[in-house]
């Protein structure tokens, strides 16, 4: 099955992105007027090659880290733009960029691991297995979510593998980033529609959540992996599993805390308060953290292709196809704010250090943003 499985996740993955370039598909709802408006300005930006492989945008050690197709890998200053460091994996990319604010790790379109440090190649190992997950650098360790969904750890320093575990899944997966993230001294990892927890030293696994209850009359159908990028809210970790819902669980206790049926295939944010996500119509809502009850619903963004949301003090940033930046009120999803890039659509979901918001597109452009 895992042979039959990986190409047609890739069909899957495929007809996603049919379907959202048809010529059929609905037109975007006018955007409305700003009743209050909040100020925010670009304040500076940097140029990549393209970015077509699924990014991953590190914030560790208090710098952006980014990568580009042809396989640059770039460390920038969060306040000004300044290159901290940048470096090159030699090969274009199939994934990345994880990072700890030392070391940055990549994948390679031939499936080879590629480690730096401060910008220089420290090591590289084949893979042997498909990726599109970006790398995990936690704990003097690199963690590697394939696309079979086997999770394999090597030691940050050499490469030296330390473990691979490959567990029972679907017989299907998704061509698209999986969940990887760590958990005080435990390593989340989405398996189909199930949130594991594995002990990071020896990957043996510590406990197991059903995120969602898959549905459906075919294998297609009953595809609910977890997406990334999740929401850590103090114990809680919140997550969307493809197609099928939006729930979060207790990684501390390993059980579940609340699920919603919903559809949507991009991820989620959320703080102490509240969840937001958007569904496959773009329409938006949001779950109150604790107890997963519905806050409120918006449909000023309909059928604008958002991608995954980036929960910013009392606003949700939603970034959209045309790479335009829309800042909403959390409380209520009124707009307050929209910024554009350069039209070619985002590589990634926002991320922010500090105050300032960075957003990198499809064709490299890598803008910083803040509120005056």
């Amino acid at each position: 099955m895992r042979l039959r499985g990986a190409p047609l996740a890739l069909l899957l993955a495929a007809a996603v992105l049919a379907a959202c370039s048809s010529t059929d598909k609905p037109k975007p709802k006018p955007l409305p007027a700003i009743e209050k408006p909040i100020a925010g300005r670009q304040v500076w930006s940097a140029r990549l090659d393209s970015v077509r492989f699924p990014l991953g945008v590190s914030t560790a050690g208090g710098v952006f880290t980014v990568a580009s197709t042809d396989g640059t890998v770039l460390a920038l200053q969060p306040e000004t733009g300044r290159e901290v460091w940048r470096g090159s994996a030699g090969e274009r990319l199939a994934a990345g960029v994880g990072s700890d604010g030392r070391w940055a790790a990549v994948v390679t379109r031939d499936n080879e691991l590629v480690v730096l440090e401060a910008g220089k190649k420290a090591w590289h190992k084949p893979l042997g297995t498909r990726v599109v997950t970006a790398p995990l650098v936690a704990g003097e360790r690199v963690f590697v979510l394939a696309g079979d969904r086997s999770v394999h750890a090597f030691d940050v320093r050499d490469g030296r593998r330390l473990w691979s575990v490959q567990r029972p899944g679907d017989p299907l997966t998704l061509a698209r980033p999986g969940l990887l993230m760590p958990f005080k001294d435990t390593l989340l990892v989405g398996q189909g529609p199930r949130l594991a927890g594995l002990d990071p030293l020896r990957g043996t696994l510590r406990w197991e959540v059903p995120m969602a209850s898959p549905r459906g009359t075919n294998e297609v159908e009953r595809l609910a992996e977890l997406v990334s990028p999740a929401a850590r809210i103090g114990d809680l970790v919140c997550a969307r599993a493809f197609q099928s819902a939006v729930a979060c669980a207790n990684a501390d206790r390993g059980n579940l805390a609340w699920s919603k049926n919903v559809g949507g295939i991009e991820g989620v944010a959320g703080d102490d308060q509240l969840i937001v996500a958007a569904d496959a119509s773009d329409r938006l809502s949001a779950w109150r953290t604790a107890s997963g009850e519905v806050a409120w619903n918006s449909e000023v963004l309909m059928h604008r292709e958002l991608g995954s949301p980036l929960m910013a003090g009392d606003t949700v940033v939603f970034g959209d196809a045309s790479g335009t930046l829309h800042w909403l009120s959390r409380d209520s999803g009124a707009p307050l704010l929209r910024l554009a890039t350069d039209g070619s659509g985002l590589a990634a979901a926002p991320v922010a250090i500090g105050t300032t918001l960075l957003a990198v597109t499809k064709s490299g452009g890598v803008y910083a943003f803040r509120p005056n």
